[in-house]
Formats: structure tokens, sequence, C-alpha cells
């Protein structure tokens, strides 16, 4: 997984054949290469503010933003902002943040998107299909019948994403009401 910013400042994404050649394999891991946090990481330079998103929800602990290759409409993020890279090197605090924003924004998108149901996604390591190495928890609103998009490694329309932005944090204000 590799993004760049392009001269208008827009995300663009490698191949996949590119990320093929540059995502380690399973063998090549040792433990301790495998638990090391990039600090460059696309999703610690969000919460730094060098790279845009569109945002969701931020609190002290955690960021929740549109994923840019949604599986479906609504597919948000919710990242811890400490560096943490996964599940396996999290503390119980860190989890607890994460999983509150997670369940705050479930019922958010579940609202927004008048779903009946959610899939939450969170992968480990790159044996457990983990891309992008800082925890991240994959919030989908579902419904019965309804397939996910395939990933196909291109992105959302900025206005797709900036409305779904806009009906999530309207469904988190309306439950704040």
């Amino acid at each position: 997984w590799k993004t760049i910013l392009n001269g208008n400042g827009a995300l663009s994404m490698l191949t996949n054949r590119n990320l093929q050649r540059t995502r380690p394999t399973a063998t090549s891991l040792t433990m301790e290469t495998a638990m090391t946090f990039d600090n460059n990481n696309i999703f610690a330079r969000i919460i730094r503010g060098e790279i845009p998103c569109h945002k969701v929800y931020e609190d002290e602990h955690a960021l929740a933003f549109m994923d840019i290759m949604p599986r479906c409409d609504g597919h948000t993020l919710v990242i811890p902002k400490a560096p943490v890279r996964n599940i396996l090197d999290a503390t119980p605090e860190q989890l607890a943040a994460t999983m509150r924003t997670t369940q705050r924004i479930s019922r958010a998108v579940m609202s927004a998107f008048r779903a009946p149901g959610v899939t939450i996604q969170q992968f480990n390591e790159a044996a457990g299909g983990q891309v992008v190495f800082h925890l991240h928890v994959h919030v989908l609103p579902r419904r019965v019948d309804e397939r996910l998009r395939p990933h196909t490694g291109e992105m959302a329309p900025r206005e797709v994403l900036d409305r779904h932005a806009r009906q999530i944090q309207a469904a988190l204000a309306a439950a704040n009401d």
C-alpha cells in the first residue's frame, strides 16, 4: 500500500501489481519487524494533518473518517490517535477508546444510511490481511442481500465522500440532541 499526493493535493494509489512487489510476505517477517510502528504510515500522517481526510468524528483518543476506497456507501474507518500498529500491541485502554468510537460511529452510519445492520472488520499483520500498519477498524453499514463492492483500489469521488461524511456527522449530531 503506497499512497502519494499528486500535484493537486489528492491522494493517488500505486497499482496492485506494484503493491504485490513491495508488500512483505508472511515468511519474510520476523516477530521483531512485524511489531514495529511506522510513524510515516498514511494514517499517522492523516492524524498529524499532513494528508487530508473526510473527517467524520474526532476526540482526544480517536479519529473517524471515510474510507477513500469504500466497499459500500458510508464505509468509515476508526483509528486511535496513539501510535499503535494493530490490536496485538495496543493497550487495553487504547482498544477501549477505539471501540467506544467504533460503537458511536456504527450507530451513526446505520442511522445515516438507514441500514439495519453493520459489519465491523479489523485485520492484524500481513498474514491477517492488514495493509496499513496502524490499528484501524472498518465500519460498514449493511443491508440484507446487498453485497459489498470489491476492493479494486479505485478511489471514490471526493464529492461522494464529502456527502457521506456530512450524513454521518448529521446522524452524530442528532444522537447528541
